[in-house]
């Protein structure tokens, strides 16, 4: 028993790295796939409510494919928007980003007691190296986010089309009882729609503040970064550093006064404080119970494997790894660990009299 035991631990160490390994390699796939899993999630309600009604299977898919255009369309609109307001003042703005960087530079050289112009040689030196095969780069990064996005839209058609059942596959793969897996994945489907909500309620509210913010000390661009802060703030924890840091930044150009900047960076610092750590946990309530380490684990983790796609599903995997941890005895110290408490959501029955 004792080597069966050793045995069993080493083909685990050997079979995780191997997991990942093939996770990171196969991403095209597993990306749009899983990022289309839960995308399903959230129609199957509607879907289901629709099949009650007797409305025929073909008409819901079709509902559900428009709703899915309508919002891809609404979103095109808001960057087109968002890109035309660049692009109407993007001369005021790097006139302004000039005069203010030469200032800067004026200042650390009369600090360092540098030659005129060598802080800004410096500097530029950073970039040069990198802005080789820019353009290149760029086209590859639409060519691969336009092939991410048709697979997924693919993936989401099979999904709502039953051509792929997610409760079979647990059924089939992990739980083997048709009821239980019925429940888990009811539990699933309802925590995951439960943080979509949430967190696209939260980041509204958050890249509205920004806008406001943005119009309010005439800082250029306020839809540019109310959407910025709107899609980052899908990214835990990270997300609402990055957003403040860059707009704080873009801020120092555009705002001369020192104590404007300031009381600036407070407004949008206290938009995501309010909002990501009072208001969304209070909505979220004990639904997701991860503690810190945990989600910062799961972004470094999900993060290092599949980029920014792995940071925005890095919380919904831990959500459903947790519940399925949490169903089998011998996981659930790891559900508990993920927890930071004894807050499972088990749906097997006990075994205690």
């Amino acid at each position: 028993m004792r080597d069966l035991r050793t045995t069993n631990i080493l083909l685990l160490l050997i079979a995780v790295p191997v997991v990942f390994f093939i996770l990171k390699t196969l991403k095209f796939i597993f990306i749009p796939l899983l990022a289309s899993m839960f995308i399903a999630l959230l129609f199957l309600p509607l879907m289901r409510k629709m099949t009650r009604w007797g409305i025929p299977k073909f008409v819901n898919v079709i509902v559900t494919l428009i709703i899915l255009v309508g919002v891809f369309y609404i979103g095109g609109k808001v960057i087109q928007i968002s890109g035309n307001e660049i692009i109407a003042s993007q001369d005021e703005v790097l006139a302004k980003a000039e005069t203010k960087l030469e200032s800067l530079f004026l200042s650390i050289e009369n600090e360092l007691n540098l030659e005129e112009g060598q802080a800004k040689t410096s500097v530029l030196s950073l970039f040069t190296g990198t802005s080789n095969g820019q353009v290149g780069n760029t086209l590859n990064l639409a060519r691969g986010v336009l092939s991410t996005l048709l697979m997924t839209l693919f993936f989401i058609l099979l999904l709502i089309a039953d051509s792929i059942n997610i409760e079979k596959a647990l059924n089939s793969v992990i739980f083997k009882r048709p009821m239980l897996s019925v429940k888990i994945f009811r539990t699933i489907e309802k925590d995951i729609i439960k943080f979509a909500k949430v967190k696209f309620i939260i980041s509204l509210l958050t890249g509205v503040g920004f806008t406001i913010s943005c119009l309010a000390f005439d800082v250029s661009f306020p839809i540019f970064w109310g959407l910025f802060a709107f899609l980052i703030n899908f990214v835990q924890t990270i997300g609402s550093v990055v957003s403040v840091v860059l707009c704080a930044l873009f801020a120092f150009v555009e705002i001369n006064s020192p104590g404007a900047l300031i009381f600036f960076t407070i407004c949008i610092t206290m938009t995501q404080v309010i909002m990501g750590g009072i208001l969304e946990p209070v909505f979220m309530g004990k639904t997701f119970s991860i503690n810190v380490i945990t989600i910062l684990v799961m972004l470094m983790l999900w993060g290092y494997i599949w980029g920014i796609p792995g940071l925005i599903m890095s919380i919904p995997i831990t959500v459903v790894l947790r519940i399925i941890f949490d169903q089998f005895p011998r996981t659930k110290i790891i559900s508990q660990l993920m927890a930071g408490s004894d807050n499972g959501v088990s749906l097997l029955p006990s075994n205690k009299k």
